[in-house]
């Protein structure tokens, strides 16, 4: 929840020095008022005394007092302390210190003093912003020390949830949070000495990789995966997520925090992020070489059974909430690997049919019902919920690293050839062929498909309606691929996926 401003003003003390009674009582009452914790003192060595051994942010005194002028008082306090905010009081303005004055002695501020305080006002108000933006810097200092200093610390073989527990921990002060998680499973290399992937919670997510997963929903996994793939930070209503961009403009995961209280804090946490991912790259680069990976490889193998099994769960739910599309996704993805193979591909693109096939209407999770389910013809408004399915899969996806050869096919199957698919018109050899091949097979199984607005196609009216879109829809060379595949291997083919997927 928002803290109350009187919550807030009450972080800061205030020191008021002034020869007079009045102008100390007036003042007083004017920050009293507004929450803040003060002191007042008629004495000038009572005042300096007090700001020697005790803490104050900012200090409002006046200019001309008997005892001790204002500037040799500021000159005096800063001796001892450069960071203290200081407002000078003047009965005249003719009698206001010069500007030489105030530059040497870094006073921030001046007022006459009067009846009226709004100037008065005004200038605390400036000065607490001031000392609240002091106090942000001087802990994001202390956050990036935090990782400067941990970075040495793997070099002694110390466990790496401790390295990343003291990352998250330097960041936490920066905007009073308590709970935060570190995301990181980039797989950069086939070297076993490179680094195959971390997570790590602290608060509420200080949890097993499982409840990780369990707590998560498709929104945030959506979000996670957008601030991934864009390198931009994602700001939620309850925290924000920073990508972990490094230094060669590599997406290696994310940094989430939890708070109400970002604020002007974010792009301090955004800086600091870059700064993590920089500090874990090198650190892992020039150390891992003598660490045991057992840590890593068992981390990243983990997430990545953790994830799929995630990702298997919102495909299952979008294919239960229909039972008229429920298989689709296992048949989109048996046609397309039957495509592929008919093209002679190699394993590695098969795999990305198969995966792109399952997964490319996870998406559709986020849809409301009543659209999915509708009968009728969808309005404009409507059409455009649906179309996001496609955008939303591939951000999920995007959340861990070993998807991103999928992303592309999860994004780019509802684009045509002629330039007006959706979401970004790509037109011909702009979409990438994988992607070609599973708007073929995910266009092929909705036509033979029963649906809620209408009864399935026979095998000769589908093909009839691949062929009239070629070219214009579809990719044709796919399509005279795919219509030979059928010619010949229909009966079998329907037989394997009754057999595979019963």
């Amino acid at each position: 929840m928002r803290r109350s401003v009187k919550e807030i003003s009450s972080e800061y003390k205030i020191a008021i020095l002034d020869d007079e009674t009045g102008i100390i009582d007036s003042v007083s009452l004017l920050l009293k008022r507004a929450g803040y914790g003060f002191k007042g003192f008629n004495d000038p060595f009572e005042a300096l005394e007090e700001l020697r051994n005790e803490h104050y942010d900012i200090i409002i005194l006046d200019y001309l007092m008997d005892i001790m002028h204002g500037d040799e008082v500021v000159e005096k306090i800063r001796e001892f302390d450069q960071g203290i905010y200081i407002l000078l009081l003047t009965g005249h303005k003719d009698i206001a210190p010069p500007l030489e004055t105030l530059k040497k002695l870094d006073i921030q501020g001046y007022c006459e003093k009067s009846d009226n305080f709004d100037q008065l006002i005004l200038l605390i108000e400036s000065g607490v912003k001031s000392v609240s933006q002091m106090r942000r810097i001087r802990k994001f200092e202390d956050g990036l020390n935090k990782i400067l200093q941990a970075v040495p610390k793997i070099y002694q073989l110390k466990p790496i949830s401790s390295i990343l527990e003291e990352i998250l921990v330097g960041i936490m002060p920066l905007v009073n949070s308590k709970n935060a998680f570190i995301l990181d499973d980039t797989n950069s290399s086939n070297n076993d000495n490179e680094r195959k992937g971390i997570f790590k919670g602290i608060g509420k997510f200080d949890v097993s990789l499982d409840e990780f997963m369990s707590m998560i929903n498709p929104d945030f996994l959506a979000n996670i995966g957008y601030a991934r793939e864009s390198g931009k930070v994602v700001n939620l209503k309850e925290g924000a997520i920073f990508p972990l961009v490094n230094e060669f403009q590599k997406a290696m995961g994310v940094i989430y925090i939890e708070t109400s209280e970002l604020g002007e804090g974010i792009q301090l946490l955004d800086l600091y992020s870059k700064q993590a991912a920089s500090s874990l790259s090198n650190a892992f680069l020039h150390s891992l070489v003598n660490m045991k990976n057992e840590e890593l490889n068992k981390t990243y193998e983990e997430l990545k059974t953790r994830y799929m099994d995630t990702i298997e769960v919102l495909r299952l739910a979008v294919d239960a909430k229909d039972v008229y599309t429920r298989g689709h996704s296992d048949r989109v993805a048996y046609y397309a690997e039957r495509i592929g193979k008919a093209f002679g591909m190699p394993e590695e693109e098969l795999e990305k049919l198969r995966l792109g096939g399952v997964f490319h209407d996870v998406g559709k999770i986020g849809t409301a019902d009543d659209i999915l389910f509708k009968t009728e013809s969808l309005d404009d408004r409507e059409y455009d919920e649906v179309k996001k399915h496609t955008l939303k899969g591939a951000h999920i996806l995007s959340a861990v690293s070993m998807f991103k050869e999928v992303i592309p096919l999860i994004k780019c199957h509802h684009e045509r050839v002629d330039g007006k698919g959706y979401p970004d018109r790509l037109k011909g050899e702009e979409i990438p062929f994988l992607a070609r091949i599973l708007s073929v097979a995910d266009a092929f199984d909705a036509m033979t498909s029963d649906r809620l607005y209408r009864s399935k196609l026979n095998l000769e009216e589908a093909k009839m309606q691949l062929v009239e879109a070629s070219g214009t829809q579809f990719d044709s060379c796919i399509v005279n691929k795919f219509i030979k595949l059928l010619d010949s291997e229909y009966e079998n083919m329907q037989k394997e996926i009754k057999h595979t997927f019963k």
